[in-house]
């Protein structure tokens, strides 16, 4: 279960492992170029699923190969084409729902938890309508409450500007900026500042439209970054990040098409154990990302399509989970 404690949040300390990436800029055509999409996804040995109901034109739904990363993988992703689609984010600062609670509520094509929580409390940035509803948990207390850390983390989204991205952020006085770069903390190590206008180098506000909040950054600028480190999503977190659980993530490609993905993982089908980090972020590389950011996990990890349950969750039913992210 990736549900952090409260007061346990974590600092990036940039995992710099660079790894070179070749992200097809995808058109949404079916034209049998082999170019497309759908072909691309194909031959990596997607299936196009069609038996969640009908969605709309400019919004498909894929199962991986039973087979990925020399492992059994049960994956399914969303694909929707952001000229046509709309993203929300659902819930709010505090409460609990289910992602069915969420469907019955506003009948979402697609929907799949958002960020981490504790105590029916949002531990992750939340933005609607340009509006900071909830912002990322400000600190991470280690070694026995005596380390204080103020983490940068991840928020994904659309921003005032139209442009999609993946950001390092903090809430500092009111203000949310936005960061190049996380701060380069370490579970350890003496903490660093706490982040503001002028540190870590390059800050500017953050304006979100619609945004969620979660971590590690897993892809930015189209290269592999997975700042779990830095971000303190170690194994104290309970994130665990070299170890293979169940995963959500969230991801933009150069063409305009966002992405879900989920992972079932801990044996709910047979071999099926999950995804370490590095791994979930390859397949948001090999699936075209230029952006990528994971979401929380674990037992929270659930997609549903028309209301209808993709990966079986772990708890063997689904979590109430505070927020999570929606695709019409």
């Amino acid at each position: 279960m990736l549900i952090l404690y409260a007061l346990m949040i974590t600092v990036p300390v940039v995992s710099s492992c660079s790894k070179d990436s070749s992200t097809p800029e995808w058109e949404w055509d079916d034209s049998g170029s082999g170019t497309t999409a759908d072909s691309l996804i194909v031959a990596q040995g997607w299936t196009r699923q069609t038996d969640f109901g009908d969605l709309p034109s400019y919004i498909r739904v894929y199962k991986s190969p039973s087979k990925m990363l020399g492992k059994t993988v049960i994956a399914y992703i969303a694909l929707a084409d952001t000229d046509s689609a709309t993203f929300s984010v659902l819930g709010s600062a505090d409460g609990y729902n289910t992602p069915a609670d969420f469907y019955d509520s506003k009948k979402h094509s697609i929907i799949m938890n958002g960020g981490y929580f504790w105590s029916g409390s949002s531990l992750s940035l939340l933005c609607r309508n340009s509006v900071l509803l909830c912002p990322n948990n400000q600190v991470e207390y280690r070694d026995n409450d005596t380390e204080i850390y103020y983490p940068t983390r991840g928020a994904f989204g659309l921003m005032d500007d139209g442009s999609w991205s993946v950001n390092w952020v903090y809430t500092n006085n009111d203000v949310t900026y936005s960061y190049p770069s996380p701060a380069e903390n370490k579970s350890g190590s003496t903490p660093l500042a706490m982040p503001s206008a002028t540190f870590p180098e390059g800050a500017s506000e953050w304006a979100g439209k619609t945004a969620i909040g979660g971590g590690p950054v897993l892809v930015k600028d189209s290269t592999y970054v997975n700042s779990w480190e830095a971000e303190l999503f170690d194994d104290e977190s309970g994130v665990d990040p070299e170890s293979s659980n169940p995963r959500s993530a969230i991801g933009i490609t150069g063409a305009g098409k966002l992405i879900f993905l989920v992972c079932e993982g801990r044996e709910m089908t047979t071999g099926g154990v999950g995804l370490t980090l590095e791994e979930e972020a390859n397949i948001m590389l090999s699936l075209g990302c230029v952006s990528a950011l994971n979401l929380d996990g674990g037992g929270s990890s659930c997609m549903i399509v028309n209301g209808k349950e993709t990966i079986q969750p772990s708890d063997g039913e689904e979590r109430s989970v505070v927020t999570g992210v929606a695709i019409d």
